[in-house]
């Protein structure tokens, strides 16, 4: 398939520009924010479990509620913004992760903290498929692989404010204080959506849709589902973000610190390796894509491939420890998983309209949390079986790996074969749009 076949300007593509960018840019300060939000706790564990006296199975249940959260409202996110527009969506999502995040820095028990994560992660799972969704209705479609890498981009840079601000807050201010004035970040994204965000600019209005309750969301999910694009793109979601996920949020500062023992200062510092590879591959990835559609592919296979040779070197290199270069190439590729599973994205875009766009990048992005939380759990129950062999524990991310390349190669020629014949009609309908 021809690498323009894909960045065809049809009749109707929004045009981009200096207003485009100035309210995209308000979605993804909004997303910004959402990160900070998500990943405060991964700097604020120990805090955590002084705070509300909690073990480390009890400490571990914040990050997996917020990732179950998370993953079970991204098909019911994604209807929500084929229905009621990328702007009410973001004020339901600002107005919940704000109070979460406020409830949090506030709760006087370990259950009262436990729901606000929980309201935090119901907020934060509005926020990514509400800018991807503004960005499709701004900017043109060629644009759409590089928009959404930008907007991970700033999604990683919310985690880098984390680290390295949200730590010293704690240190230097306490518990309480960090996070009530980390919440008016909220408030202050909140007023910037409510004054200037608009779904669409002027003439680009989408096609009324009939919204008949039980029966619209059911034709929603299946219309979006019998798109192969759309479970192509879910699978490599599902494949690609995982062990990158899995390696910050929970599991990778005690596999560096207790595993390889290194200090809780230098595991810090290559989990933020993490997170800098992951911004620079994100717009390598996004420029390569925009350019040339059929590297999607490759990229998504080529990041799996890379992923898995790393980790079994790193959990399986034959010494009691892994030396230091070996770890820090282990968290250069790391950092390309993100990137990667946006690819999933560029395959569920092309494959359905505009109107159901929401819902299947809602099916898409509950892939990689899927996974990621089934490894989270697979891991601690493997740790506590084997007497904490992070050797053993981590070679569950192999099965699920081995398992997503299966899917993605059955998928991926069907697939190829109905965006060529999206790319047809989309031909055939501009050639006869009068002038």
């Amino acid at each position: 398939m021809s690498s323009a076949a894909p960045t065809l300007s049809l009749p109707g593509d929004p045009p981009g520009g200096r207003r485009a960018a100035w309210v995209w840019g308000i979605g993804v300060a909004v997303y910004f924010v959402a990160i900070i939000f998500r990943t405060s706790l991964g700097v604020a564990g120990l805090d955590a479990a002084d705070r509300f006296d909690v073990n480390a199975s009890a400490l571990s249940t914040f990050s997996i509620l917020q990732l179950l959260v998370y993953a079970g409202m991204q098909i019911p996110v994604g209807l929500m913004v084929d229905r009621l527009g990328t702007k009410r969506v973001l004020t339901i999502g600002v107005v919940l992760f704000t109070v979460g995040q406020l409830g949090f820095a506030l709760s006087p028990s370990y259950g009262m903290a436990l729901a606000a994560r929980a309201l935090l992660g119901c907020g934060d799972a509005m926020t990514f498929i509400s800018v991807l969704r503004l960005g499709s209705r701004w900017f043109p479609a060629r644009r759409g692989p590089l928009i959404g890498q930008v907007a991970a981009l700033f999604g990683m840079a919310g985690n880098l404010v984390s680290t390295l601000f949200i730590a010293r807050a704690l240190h230097s201010y306490g518990w309480t204080t960090t996070f009530v004035g980390s919440s008016l970040a909220g408030v202050v994204v909140l007023v910037l959506l409510l004054l200037f965000l608009k779904d669409h600019p002027e003439g680009h209005e989408p096609p009324p849709a009939e919204h008949a309750g039980a029966a619209y969301v059911r034709r929603q999910i299946a219309a979006a589902w019998r798109e192969p694009g759309t479970r192509l793109g879910m699978w490599v979601h599902f494949t690609t973000q995982f062990p990158a996920m899995v390696f910050l949020l929970l599991w990778g500062m005690p596999f560096l610190v207790e595993a390889q023992e290194l200090s809780r200062g230098t595991a810090g510092a290559l989990l933020t390796l993490v997170v800098l590879s992951n911004m620079v591959v994100g717009l390598v990835y996004g420029q390569i894509i925009a350019r040339h559609h059929e590297a999607r592919t490759p990229i998504a296979l080529g990041t799996v491939a890379t992923t898995a040779l790393l980790w079994a070197s790193a959990i399986f290199y034959p010494a009691d420890r892994t030396p230091m270069w070996l770890l820090i190439v282990l968290c250069l590729v790391l950092g390309a998983c993100g990137p990667a599973s946006m690819v999933g994205f560029d395959f569920a875009r092309p494959a359905n309209p505009p109107e159901r766009q929401g819902t299947a990048s809602g099916i898409v992005n509950m892939g990689g949390f899927v996974a990621s939380m089934t490894t989270l759990l697979a891991v601690g129950v493997l740790l506590d079986a084997t007497g904490d062999n992070y050797r053993v524990a981590f070679a569950s991310v192999f099965v699920l790996e081995a398992f997503g390349v299966a899917q993605i190669l059955r998928l991926r020629r069907r697939a190829a074969l109905r965006e060529r014949e999206h790319h047809v009609v989309s031909r055939v309908e501009a050639v006869h749009v009068p002038a």
